[in-house]
C-alpha cells in the first residue's frame, strides 16, 4: 500500500486553483453563502423597478430568511444597495417588503432596522418634496415605518403582527393608568400614520376606472393587506384601552381622547367600506365592517357590546406564484471534496485487507513457500541427490517469476488508483464547469437586466427633461452599472481562460493516460511471452526427470493454477482500464460541448457589451448637454442673484434717503419721541448691522445662498430709517445745543448708512465693506439718547425693591391711620353733637369707615397678586433683581401706592373738618372719587403682569368693585347730609323790604356772576394741572417708550 500511496502522490493535479480553494471550504460557510445567494435572488425579485405588486412567494422567502438568521442583516446587506433615492417605484415595493418582514420576520428585524432610521427619515424629507406619484406615496409610507418601529421599540410587548390577547395587553400597560394613557396616545398617532397612507394611496387612483385590476393599481393597493391588518389590531386595542381609561379617569380630562377616537373612527369606517368594494381585495381578504355608531365610553356596559373586528384572509389558490422556486441548494455542489474512500473499499473488496491473504505480503508468502520447498529439497535429497542443484535452481526461478508477477500487480493497482483519481477529479471539473456555466448563464441574465434597467433610464431621460437637477445621480447611477458590466466582463473573461486552462489540462492528461496505459499494455504482452518461454524450459527440464519430480509437478501445478489466478485479474483490470478509457472520452465530448457553450456566451456578452457601451456613450452625450445647459442656468441663476441683491441694495438707499429727507420737511418739525424709545431703536439698530455684516460674510463665502443677505438688507433700511425719524423726533423735545448736536450725529448715521450700501453694491468693495463708522455714529446717538433720559425716579437694584415694600407698607399703615382716626372723630361726634348734625355726622363717617376697609382689603389683595407674580416671573432671580429688570412696572405700582396712601390721609382731613362744622361736602366728594381713581390706577398696575386665570387676580378684581361701591357710598351720603344741612337753613324773607330785597337781588347775580368766572377759570386751571400731571407722570413713567409720536 505505501507503493500505491507514493505512485498516487507522484500524480500531477490537474484540479483548477478555484476549485481547491471551494472544495476546502467549511460546510457552513458554504451553507451561509447558499443562503445570502438565495436571499439575494429574493429580495432582488421582490423589489424591482417594475409596476406590479410584490409576488407573495419572493416576500414569504425574505420572511422565512430572517427566521433562519434571526435577524435582518442579510436583508439590509441587499437592500443597501438598491437605487431607492432614484427610483419611486422601487422604493415603494421596499417598503411593502420592509412593512411585511416588521410584521412577520424574526422579532430582531426591529431591532436591526433601527440603525438605520436615520436612512428612512432622509429619504422620507427626500420623497416628500414630490407633491403627486409614488414620492408622496413613499414620504408617507416611510414615516408609518419610522412610527410603527417606534412604536415597538417603545412598547417591546407588542409583536410585529399586533396580536395580543386582553391579558397580554393588561400586562403590556402594567396595571398603571399612566401608562394606558401614553399608549393610548401612541396608538392614536400609529393610527393616524396608517390612515394617511389609506387615504394617499385613494387619492392617488382614479377611481372612476377598475383601477385595482390593472397591475399599476394592484402596484398601489398591495401594501394595503398590511395596513388593513394594523388598523383592525389598533383599532380594537384603542376601545378596550379608552373603556379602561374611563373606569379610572373623570370623562372630562379623557374628552381630547374621545374627540380624536371619534374623527379616526369615521375615516377608518369609510376607508374599510371603500376597500370592501374594491375587485382586487375581494378574493384575497376579507375586510371587516365596523359598527354604525363609535362606542359610548361614558357608559361602561358598552364594553359588552364591542365586537373586536377580525380580519380574514381565505387560503391562497394553485397560482403561478405559488410554484416551486427553484432555490440554489438544488444546484450541484462542488464544494464536496472528493473521497478516495470509494476507491480503497473496492479495493478491499477485490485483494481483501488482512495480511495473512495478501497476495503482496511477501514475508508471508516467501515464509509459506520456503516450508514447503525445504520438505520437497529433503525429499528429494533423499531421494534424487543429484538432482539437488536443479531444484535450486528451479525454486530460485519459480521465486523470481511470482515476484516480478507481484510487482506488476502492484503497479496494475497504482494505475487503477491513479486511474480513478483522474475520474474523480474529472467528475470534479465537470461539477465545476457545470456551476461555472450556470454563473455565466446568472451573469447573462443580469445584463440582460443591466440591458433593461439601461433601457429604462434612457427612457426616463427623454421623458423627465425638466427635472435636470436628478441627472447627476442618474449619471452616477449608470457609470456605477456599466463599470459593473466592466468587471463582470472581465470575470467572464477570466473564467473562460480557467475553463480553456483546465481543458488543455484534461488533454494532456488523457494523452499521458494513454500512454500509459498503452506502455503498461506492451510490457505486460513482453512479459508474458517471456513467462511462456520460461515454463516451456522448465517443463523440458522436468520432463527429462518425470519420476524425480513428481512431487515438483504438483508444485508446479499449483504454480500453475496461481498464474492463472493472476491472469484472470490482470483481464479484470484490462476491462477496468476499457472502461475508464470509455469514461475519458464521455466527458471529453462533454468538456467539447462546454467549449462550444463557453463561445457561444462569449460572443454575446461581446455583442452586449457593444451594446452597453453604445447606450452609455449616448447618455453620456445626452448628460454632457444637460451639464452645459445646467451651467447656463446656473450663470443665469447667478446673474440673476446678484441683480436681486443690486436691486435690495437700490431700495435700501432710497429708504435712507427718504428718511434724510424728511428731516427737512417742515411738517416734522412737530412731531416728537422720548429718549427711551430712541435708546431702544439705537440698539435694535446696532444688531441688525451686526446681523448685515454676519450675512455679508456668509454669501461671501457662499453666492448661491442670497436669502438671508436679502432679508438682512431689508431689516437694515427700515430699522436705520426708524432710528434716524426718531433721533430727530427726539431733538425737537431737548435744549437747542443738545437738538443741534443730535441732528448731526442722526445725519451722519444716515450718511454711513448709504456709504456702507455703497461699498456692498460693488463686487470689488463688497468684500472690504467696513460698519465700523456706522457702528461709531449709532453709538453717538445712543449715548445721547442716554443723557436726555429722564433721571427722576432712576434707583439702584436694590432701592427699586425696597421701595416696592416700604410704600406698600406705608399705604397700609395709612389706611389704618385713617381708618383709627374715623373711629375716634365718629366717639367725639356722638358725644358732642346731637340731632340732626349727629345723624348726619354719624352717616358721613360710617361711610367713610366702610370704604377705609374697602381700601384695606384691596392693599392686601395687591400684595398677595404681586406676590403671585413675583413668584412666576423671576425664575432663579431674587426679588430685587426682578423688581429691578421691570423697573417701569416697579414704578407704577409705587405711584399708584402713594396716590391711594395720599388720598385715604386727605379724605380723613376733609371728614374731619366736615365733622366740625368747618369744612365742605363737596371736597370730601372730591378726595372720594380721587381714592377711587387711586385705587384703580393700583388694580391696573397690579393687573399688568399678572395670569388672567390667577385666583388672586379675582380677588383683586372683587376688592376693587367693592372701593367702587364704598365709593359711591360715601358720596351718597355726603349728598344727602349736605341736602339736610341746607333744609334746616332755611331762608325767611318775612321781615325785608322791597328795596332790600332788591338790593340782596343784586347782590345774589353779582354773587352769581362771579362764582360762574371762578367756575370757569377753575375749570381751566384742572384742565390744565391734568395736563401737566400727565406729561410729567409720562415722562417719569416712560409711557412714550414704545411709541413715536409724529
Amino acid at each position: 500500500m505505501d507503493r500505491v500511496k507514493s505512485s498516487i502522490q507522484q500524480v500531477p493535479n490537474p484540479i483548477p486553483k478555484g476549485l481547491i480553494r471551494r472544495t476546502g471550504a467549511n460546510s457552513l460557510e458554504v451553507e451561509k453563502e447558499n443562503f445570502e445567494r438565495s436571499q439575494a435572488v429574493s429580495i432582488n425579485k421582490a423589489i424591482n423597478t417594475q409596476e406590479v405588486a410584490v409576488k407573495e412567494k419572493h416576500a414569504r422567502t425574505c420572511i422565512l430568511g430572517t427566521h433562519h438568521e434571526k435577524g435582518a442583516h442579510t436583508f439590509w446587506a441587499a437592500v443597501n444597495r438598491l437605487p431607492l433615492s432614484s427610483n419611486a417605484v422601487l422604493c415603494w415595493k421596499f417598503c411593502h417588503v420592509f412593512h411585511k418582514l416588521l410584521r412577520d420576520g424574526h422579532p430582531n428585524v426591529i431591532k436591526d432596522s433601527m440603525r438605520n432610521k436615520a436612512d428612512l427619515n432622509d429619504m422620507s424629507r427626500m420623497w416628500g418634496h414630490l407633491s403627486e406619484g409614488y414620492g408622496k406615496l413613499c414620504s408617507i409610507y416611510l414615516k408609518l415605518l419610522i412610527t410603527k418601529m417606534e412604536f415597538h421599540i417603545k412598547n417591546p410587548r407588542f409583536p410585529g403582527n399586533l396580536q395580543m390577547t386582553d391579558r397580554q395587553l393588561d400586562e403590556a400597560g402594567e396595571n398603571d393608568v399612566n401608562n394606558f394613557f401614553q399608549m393610548t396616545v401612541e396608538m392614536f398617532d400609529y393610527l393616524e400614520c396608517e390612515l394617511n397612507l389609506f387615504l394617499g394611496v385613494f387619492s392617488s387612483l382614479d377611481m372612476s376606472r377598475s383601477v385595482s385590476v390593472t397591475a399599476a393599481g394592484q402596484c398601489r393597493l398591495a401594501p394595503l393587506i398590511q395596513v388593513i391588518l394594523d388598523c383592525s389590531h389598533l383599532y380594537d386595542y384603542t376601545v378596550k384601552l379608552l373603556f379602561k381609561l374611563h373606569s379610572c379617569l373623570p370623562a372630562e380630562t379623557l374628552q381630547g381622547h374621545r374627540d380624536r377616537f371619534q374623527e379616526q373612527f369615521r375615516k377608518l369606517k369609510s376607508l374599510f367600506y371603500r376597500s370592501s368594494n374594491l375587485q382586487y381585495f375581494k378574493r384575497l381578504i376579507q375586510i371587516p365592517q365596523l359598527p354604525e355608531n363609535p362606542p359610548n365610553f361614558l357608559r361602561a356596559s358598552a364594553l359588552s357590546e364591542h365586537i373586536s373586528p377580525v380580519v380574514v384572509i381565505p387560503l391562497e389558490a394553485s397560482s403561478p406564484e405559488s410554484e416551486h422556486v427553484v432555490e440554489t441548494e438544488d444546484l450541484v455542489d462542488t464544494d464536496i471534496p472528493a473521497q478516495p474512500s470509494s476507491v480503497e473499499n473496492k479495493f478491499d473488496d477485490i485483494f481483501g485487507t488482512s495480511s495473512a491473504s495478501d497476495p503482496f505480503n511477501f514475508n508471508s508468502q516467501n515464509g509459506m513457500y520456503k516450508d514447503d520447498k525445504d520438505r520437497l529439497i529433503e525429499q528429494l535429497t533423499r531421494e534424487l541427490k543429484t538432482l539437488k542443484e536443479e531444484l535450486e535452481s528451479f525454486r530460485a526461478e519459480s521465486a523470481r517469476l511470482c515476484q516480478a508477477l507481484r510487482g506488476r500487480v502492484s503497479e496494475l493497482e497504482a494505475e487503477l488508483a491513479e486511474q480513478s483519481h483522474l475520474k474523480q477529479q474529472a467528475l470534479g471539473e465537470s461539477e465545476f464547469l457545470r456551476a461555472e456555466l450556470e454563473d455565466l448563464r446568472r451573469v447573462k441574465e443580469d445584463t440582460e437586466k443591466e440591458q433593461r434597467s439601461l433601457t429604462e433610464i434612457e427612457r426616463k431621460a427623454q421623458a423627465n427633461e425638466q427635472r435636470y437637477t436628478k441627472l447627476k445621480e442618474k449619471y452616477t447611477a449608470l457609470v456605477q452599472s456599466h463599470a459593473d458590466l466592466l468587471r463582470k466582463n472581465a470575470e467572464v473573461t477570466r473564467q473562460m481562460t480557467v475553463a480553456r486552462a483546465a481543458q488543455d489540462e484534461v488533454e494532456s492528461v488523457r494523452k499521458e493516460m494513454q500512454e500509459k496505459v498503452k506502455a503498461a499494455a506492451e510490457e505486460a504482452q513482453q512479459r508474458e511471452q517471456e513467462q511462456a518461454e520460461q515454463l516451456q524450459a522448465l517443463q523440458g527440464e522436468l520432463q527429462s526427470s518425470r519420476e524425480e519430480l513428481d512431487s515438483l509437478r504438483e508444485s508446479m501445478t499449483s504454480s500453475q493454477q496461481s498464474n492463472e489466478q493472476l491472469s484472470s485479474q490482470l483481464s479484470a483490470l484490462e476491462e477496468e482500464r476499457t472502461q475508464l478509457a470509455e469514461t475519458v472520452a464521455q466527458k471529453e465530448a462533454e468538456l467539447t460541448g462546454l467549449g462550444a457553450e463557453l463561445e457561444r456566451l462569449q460572443g454575446s456578452l461581446t455583442s452586449e457589451r457593444e451594446s452597453g457601451v453604445k447606450v452609455a456613450e449616448t447618455l453620456q452625450n445626452q448628460l454632457n448637454e444637460k451639464e452645459s445647459r445646467e451651467q447656463a442656468l446656473e450663470s443665469q441663476l447667478v446673474a440673476a442673484r446678484w441683480a436681486a441683491l443690486q436691486g435690495a441694495l437700490e431700495e435700501a438707499e432710497q429708504i435712507i434717503q427718504d428718511s434724510l429727507t424728511r428731516l427737512e420737511d417742515p411738517a416734522h418739525t412737530s412731531c416728537t419721541s422720548s429718549a427711551d424709545y430712541l435708546v431702544s431703536r439705537c440698539e435694535t439698530a446696532l444688531d441688525c448691522v451686526d446681523r448685515l455684516q454676519a450675512a455679508r460674510d456668509h454669501y461671501l463665502s457662499d453666492n448661491t445662498d442670497v436669502s438671508e443677505m436679502l432679508r438682512s438688507i431689508a431689516q437694515f433700511a427700515h430699522l436705520l430709517s426708524d432710528t434716524i425719524v426718531q433721533g430727530s423726533a427726539t431733538s425737537h423735545m431737548v435744549p437747542v445745543e443738545q437738538s443741534d448736536s443730535l441732528a448731526e450725529d442722526v445725519k451722519a448715521c444716515g450718511t454711513e448708512a448709504l456709504v456702507l450700501l455703497g461699498q456692498l453694491k460693488d463686487k470689488e468693495t463688497l468684500a472690504a465693506a467696513d460698519s465700523a463708522k456706522l457702528r461709531t455714529a449709532l453709538g453717538n446717538i445712543k449715548a445721547m439718547a442716554e443723557k436726555l433720559r429722564p433721571r427722576g425716579l432712576e434707583l439702584q437694584q436694590g432701592e427699586l425693591g425696597d421701595l416696592v415694600e416700604q410704600e406698600m407698607a406705608a399705604t397700609s399703615a395709612a389706611v389704618e391711620s385713617a381708618a383709627a382716626r374715623i373711629e375716634e372723630m365718629l366717639s367725639k361726634s356722638r358725644a358732642v353733637d346731637t340731632g340732626v348734625k349727629m345723624e348726619v355726622n354719624e352717616r358721613i363717617l360710617a361711610s367713610c369707615t366702610d370704604l377705609m376697609q374697602a381700601i384695606k382689603v384691596l392693599v392686601l389683595a395687591s400684595k398677595d397678586l404681586q406676590r403671585d407674580i413675583v413668584e412666576s416671573g423671576r425664575g432663579a432671580a431674587s426679588m430685587r433683581e426682578f423688581y429691578a429688570k421691570n423697573s417701569r412696572w416697579t414704578e407704577g405700582l409705587i405711584s399708584a401706592s402713594k396716590a391711594v396712601g395720599w388720598g385715604a390721609t386727605v379724605m380723613v382731613d376733609a371728614a374731619d373738618l366736615v365733622v366740625q362744622g368747618q369744612g365742605k361736602f363737596e371736597e370730601l366728594m372730591v378726595c372720594s372719587h380721587e381714592i377711587a381713581a387711586s385705587t384703580a390706577q393700583l388694580v391696573a398696575a397690579s393687573k399688568v403682569k399678572a395670569d388672567k386665570d390667577s385666583p388672586n387676580l379675582a380677588r383683586l378684581q372683587q376688592a376693587s368693585r367693592g372701593v367702587t361701591q364704598a365709593t359711591a357710598g360715601v358720596v351718597a351720603s355726603t349728598k344727602s347730609g349736605k341736602s339736610q344741612i341746607e333744609d334746616t337753613d332755611t331762608m325767611d324773607f318775612s321781615s325785608m323790604t322791597l328795596t332790600q330785597i332788591k338790593r340782596q337781588e343784586m347782590d345774589s347775580q353779582v354773587r352769581v356772576l362771579e362764582l360762574e368766572t371762578r367756575l370757569q377759570k377753575e375749570r381751566e386751571r384742572l384742565g390744565e394741572l391734568r395736563k401737566k400731571h400727565y406729561e410729567l407722570a409720562g415722562v417719569a413713567e416712560g409711557w412714550g417708550e414704545e411709541e413715536g409720536t409724529g
